[in-house]
C-alpha cells in the first residue's frame, strides 16, 4: 500500500466518522447522507414542545457548590486562629521606636545646622581680629586677614 492510498483511506474514515458524529446516517450502496432529526425538545407525536418532569432532573455530584460547602466557615476559623496568633504586642511594635521623631527634627535640624556653621565662621574670625589685635566686627577680621593674606604674599616673594 502506498503512502497515497494510505492518505486517501484515512481521509474516506475521517469523513465517515465526521457525518456519524453529526447524525447523519448513511447509505453505503447510494452514497447520499441522509440527516437525522433528533427530537430533544419538540414531541413529534402531539407537535407540542417536550415538558420536563422531575424525575429527568439529574442531582448533580459533582458541582461547584458541594465542593466548597463549609469551605468559608474553616477560612474563617483559620483566619481567626491567625488573628490570636498575630496579636503578640512585639509584634505590633515598630521595629524602630523613634522613627517618627527623627523624621519630624531632620527639618528642624537642618535649619539648627546652617545656624551653626555661620556661628563657626563668626567665632573663627573674631579669633583670628583678636590675634591680630583689632576690633571685634566682621569688618575688622576681614582686613586683618587680608592684611595677613598680603603679609603672607610679600613674605613669599622675598624668599
Amino acid at each position: 500500500m502506498s503512502l497515497a492510498e494510505a492518505s486517501e483511506s484515512r481521509k474516506a474514515r475521517l469523513t465517515a466518522l465526521r457525518k456519524r458524529k453529526a447524525g447523519e446516517a448513511t447509505d453505503e450502496a447510494n452514497g447520499e447522507a441522509e440527516p437525522v432529526i433528533k427530537h430533544r425538545s419538540y414531541d413529534p407525536d402531539t407537535r407540542t414542545l417536550k415538558k420536563r418532569g422531575q424525575e429527568e432532573d439529574v442531582e448533580m455530584e459533582d458541582t461547584v457548590e458541594h465542593q466548597i460547602e463549609g469551605l468559608a466557615e474553616k477560612i474563617i476559623a483559620e483566619d481567626a486562629a491567625r488573628r490570636a496568633q498575630d496579636l503578640d504586642l512585639f509584634n505590633i511594635a515598630p521595629k524602630r521606636p523613634n522613627w517618627d521623631l527623627k523624621r519630624e527634627l531632620d527639618k528642624k535640624l537642618s535649619k539648627l545646622e546652617r545656624k551653626t556653621q555661620e556661628s563657626i565662621h563668626t567665632l573663627i574670625r573674631q579669633r583670628l581680629a583678636a590675634q591680630k589685635g583689632q576690633s571685634d566686627d566682621i569688618v575688622g577680621a576681614m582686613n586683618a586677614e587680608q592684611q595677613a593674606g598680603e603679609h603672607d604674599g610679600s613674605s613669599d616673594e622675598e624668599d
